[in-house]
């Protein structure tokens, strides 16, 4: 699947940060009120640990919404790899504004830095292999394209957003359809240009689909041996998919046999939110 960019993006953006701030404040930040109306401040945003950062058209959004008189001064963008104690960007404004949309801001950065971050990790650990790693639709309700846009930005790509952009077919839709061939060929019928990939647990499961003309076979939690195997006989037929139980220590293994892509659902499911701190000067 294409990987998504900001322009596909825009207005999901101020849906997302809609949402949030209407969570957030509701009917009114009643602190913030302590603080005069005419009161302005700046403020300045900082990382206490290390990370890749995505996030930044979504606190541009916050204040946007908020106030369109908060100003808000970027000293990186998204996919930058940043230090501990690093300034993020810097804030200037009403200070009723910048201490209203402070959380909101931080929880869109701090959550979409750290996928962004999770993601670096794993590309680097194959890099140098043809493998493509991908996400999956294990996301946080609500943040789904959010957090696909933050995996691009830390060296991975995306796999289908939703189920309704490409086929997946696992092993209770085999079931339910009669078999492997009835599925795909169904597949073919009532979504002609959809990519159809079929999810296999042999080798002999492979073929099936080879010869039904699947777009991907997702092999899942087949021995390396079988996955070498896998790609032999695929011999670009199709493109291949490893899936299930893959960690730290196999991916690289797993990477060299051959398969096309890697499919992670940890990329967006097990993820720390990145240690942000937002400082305020009246």
């Amino acid at each position: 699947m294409p990987n998504l960019t900001l322009a596909d993006l825009s207005s999901e953006i101020e849906a997302n940060v809609r949402r949030a701030l209407a969570e957030d404040i509701g009917s009114g930040d009643i602190t913030a009120q302590l603080i005069p109306a005419e009161r302005l401040a700046s403020a300045r945003v900082i990382t206490r640990e290390e990370a890749v950062i995505c996030g930044t058209a979504w606190v541009d959004a916050v204040f946007r919404q908020l106030d369109p008189r908060v100003a808000v001064h970027w000293q990186v963008q998204d996919g930058d790899k940043v230090s501990a104690d690093q300034t993020l960007f810097r804030l200037e404004g009403p200070a009723r504004a910048l201490l209203s949309g402070e959380r909101s801001a931080l929880n869109f950065l701090q959550t979409l830095s750290a996928v962004a971050t999770r993601c670096r990790y794993y590309a680097d650990l194959v890099e140098g292999t043809q493998v493509k790693l991908l996400d999956t639709r294990k996301t946080l309700p609500g943040l789904r394209l959010a957090q696909k846009y933050a995996v691009t930005c830390g060296g991975c790509h995306n796999h289908r957003i939703g189920l309704f952009d490409a086929f997946l077919i696992k092993e209770n839709h085999i079931a339910a359809c009669g078999g492997i061939a009835q599925a795909i060929n169904t597949a073919h019928q009532i979504g002609p240009g959809k990519p159809v990939e079929v999810e296999v647990e042999s080798l002999e499961e492979l073929r099936q689909a080879l010869e039904a003309g699947a777009d991907i076979v997702m092999l899942d939690e087949l021995s390396l041996e079988d996955m070498r195997e896998a790609v032999r006989l695929t011999a670009g037929r199709a493109k291949l998919e490893a899936s299930g139980g893959i960690n730290d220590s196999t991916l690289r293994v797993i990477a060299e046999t051959g398969v096309d892509y890697i499919s992670l659902g940890t990329l967006t499911k097990d993820v720390k939110a990145v240690d942000l701190s937002m400082r305020l000067v009246l």
